[in-house]
């Protein structure tokens, strides 16, 4: 939440309800674990320092333990989370929802949890009370949203959708200079470096030490050792109210109505917030944006500005238009071809990914991304495998099945892992793959022959195993994500995590999985929001050799390409596949994203792939796999290419990658 007094809020109504007003409370968290750690930690040291109260208890562990408190008044303190169960049945005049865009907003779908608090409430009739508190989390459902009314707040889910329902008071301070009354909010902050194209102002420290909030009216520069003194002649102001500060008065708007509401609602921005510091503010946001203008990754932006700012975020593919025409329009000539299929010059190292296609369609569907300095991602090859080393009984090849033949999956090491792509300077070099991910889910039988091949790898002791990574969707039936259903946004989860799949532990999802097989766990939103910002990157650039962070694609990519890649939809719920629109180059694409920045693991159960975190890549002095072409080991003449490959393996096992991890 916004850094101010909610945290001794409820403690000091407690008090109150214990010292004064004696009535039962049923207190509302966002899980299970949640209640306890808040009842054992906030709640204890409050108890453990307000003597009266803490004697008022019934002494005893059946009156007093971590989810029920009794008082000697006959006071009862009950804390729950959100089950049907938890919320029904139960009588009480006061309650308090903690932190409430953590909590589920349908609970066993019986209604808002808000609501079913209410309703608990309704015999005590104006005797009853129902708190709910939260910074904001939820993001906005309609990009194209403007409000009606002054304190509209935007269409989400959440604490602002209850603050939407109530009497809708905003914090008002009164300027220095002009005695006018204005909302604090971050987009008044000026500093050096906000109004600069794609933050080049490069010293967030000292951007933030010259942070000043601007008057909206006349343009006062306040400075933070003001907020105290601001704060303290501020006022609540409801939708339909001025607040007049020379004369302390308020009138009301002619631009609406005075919203009446049973339930009153107060929105209370960063700036203004007790414990908020604007200079850290201001650092927080410039990193999160430099982050997102060099990678795309906007993870921290929405943290920033949901519990810095204050308010809801709005995700940068709901703004953006990934038309195919546009992004083709993008394509760049270095001189590739579909025979040919080269690298540019500034791309450095190379990942491959790969998505399993079941009967029917079966094959092998894959993509090679070149990566550089400059954080672009480049498309280098889009392509299937359809043939299998098999032959029928007259000698001709027969079709691959993933699926059905577990050998099938061999195919993959001359293929893929084992290629190699010309270099674009003619000077017939060639590029060979550092890292390669594929899918492990799908339909029944594609897991367990994924987990043969790589044990199959591993018993090779040449290293290939390292170079072989097995993904899964988070949430996926079988370790595939339904595009067709929206895919709820979930940013507690990290944008990968490795798992180690083992039967033996009572669970059936992870066929023929024995523990010894890892699996890297994608979280699909975060990073398909990350692959959908790269090219949003490269829509808005004017000079297609320019900038970083952006998708480059070649000339000769056919146009069923881009359409694959804008076949999904950002919703307030989540990327959503459009009808049965086919969306494996959109996949494979967060497929490499989640290979390029997953983190460095020292644990002594670390999954030995090969890491690359190209994120915090030092380019000045970069790693020898991505080196410049001439001091590339991945780069080699042609018709050395699964030598050279196997070499740069054993070493990067032996030495360099060794050396790397215990860095």
């Amino acid at each position: 939440m916004v850094p101010t007094h909610n945290s001794v809020m409820l403690p000091n109504w407690l008090a109150y309800g214990a010292k004064v007003d004696p009535a039962d409370y049923l207190i509302l968290g966002s899980a299970q674990h949640e209640v306890r750690n808040w009842s054992k930690g906030d709640l204890a040291k409050f108890l453990r320092r307000s003597h009266d109260v803490r004697n008022m208890l019934i002494p005893g562990r059946k009156n007093d333990n971590v989810f029920d408190k009794e008082f000697l008044s006959g006071m009862q303190w009950l804390f729950i989370w959100p089950t049907i169960d938890n919320l029904s049945g139960k009588t009480f005049p006061r309650h308090w929802a903690l932190d409430f865009d953590r909590i589920i907003q349908d609970v066993d779908k019986e209604g808002n949890p808000y609501d079913l608090l209410m309703k608990r409430a309704e015999t005590f009739m104006r005797f009853g009370m129902t708190v709910a508190e939260s910074s904001p989390g939820f993001d906005i459902s309609d990009p194209k949203w403007t409000p009606r009314t002054p304190h509209e707040a935007p269409p989400t889910e959440g604490i602002l959708k209850l603050y939407n329902r109530g009497d809708r008071r905003r914090w008002n301070w009164k300027c220095e200079q002009c005695s006018g009354a204005f909302e604090p909010s971050f987009k008044l902050f000026d500093f050096p470096g906000k109004h600069e194209p794609k933050q080049v102002y490069h010293d967030p420290m000292d951007a933030a030490e010259q942070v000043t909030l601007v008057c909206p009216i006349c343009g006062y520069p306040h400075t933070m050792d003001m907020k105290d003194h601001l704060n303290s002649g501020g006022r609540w102001v409801k939708e339909g109210q001025l607040w007049l500060p020379p004369k302390n008065e308020f009138i009301l708007d002619p631009r609406c109505k005075l919203v009446r509401s049973n339930i009153a609602s107060f929105w209370l921005k960063g700036p203004a917030a007790a414990f908020q510091d604007w200079s850290k503010m201001v650092t927080t946001w410039l990193t999160a944006q430099k982050e997102y203008d060099e990678l795309g990754i906007e993870t921290a932006l929405k943290k920033t500005v949901n519990t810095d700012h204050g308010e809801p975020y709005l995700p940068k593919a709901m703004i953006s238009d990934r038309s195919p025409e546009i992004l083709m329009a993008k394509a760049e000539d270095w001189g590739a071809s579909e025979e040919c299929r080269s690298v540019p010059p500034w791309v450095r190292f190379l990942v491959a990914t790969v998505d399993v296609q079941a009967r029917g369609n079966a094959s092998f569907v894959f993509q090679v991304h070149g990566v550089d300095a400059q954080g672009n991602i480049t498309i280098i090859d889009s392509d299937k495998i359809i043939f299998s080393t098999r032959k029928d009984e007259e000698g001709r090849t027969l079709r691959i099945d993933p699926q059905a033949f577990a050998l099938d999956w061999d195919v993959l090491i001359d293929e893929i892992m084992m290629r190699t792509y010309p270099l674009s300077d003619g000077s017939g070099r060639r590029m060979g793959i550092y890292l390669t991910g594929c899918d492990s889910g799908g339909a029944e039988g594609t897991t367990p022959n994924a987990y043969a091949f790589w044990r199959r790898l591993k018993e090779r002791q040449d290293g290939l195993h390292r170079k072989f990574v097995l993904i899964k969707g988070k949430g996926g039936k079988g370790g595939k994500v339904d595009a067709a259903k929206p895919d709820k946004p979930d940013e507690t989860t990290p944008s990968t995590r490795v798992l180690w799949p083992d039967n033996n532990q009572g669970t059936k999802k992870f066929a023929a999985a024995l523990g010894d097989v890892p699996v890297l766990e994608l979280n699909p939103w975060i990073l398909k929001d990350m692959a959908s910002n790269l090219m949003l990157r490269r829509i808005r650039e004017d000079d297609n050799s320019e900038g970083g962070g952006a998708i480059r694609f070649p000339t000769w990519m056919p146009a069923w390409f881009y359409n694959q890649l804008t076949n999904e939809v950002r919703t307030d719920q989540g990327w959503q596949k459009i009808g049965s629109r086919r969306n494996e180059a959109w996949d494979l694409l967060y497929y490499a994203l989640g290979l390029l920045v997953r983190p460095r693991d020292l644990s002594p159960n670390a999954a030995p792939w090969l890491v690359i975190r190209y994120q915090h890549i030092a380019w000045e002095d970069p790693p020898s796999w991505a080196d410049v072409w001439d001091k590339n080991p991945l780069v080699w003449s042609e018709g050395r290419a699964e030598q050279r490959a196997l070499e740069h393996v054993k070493k990067t096992v032996s030495f360099a990658e060794l050396g790397g991890n215990l860095a």
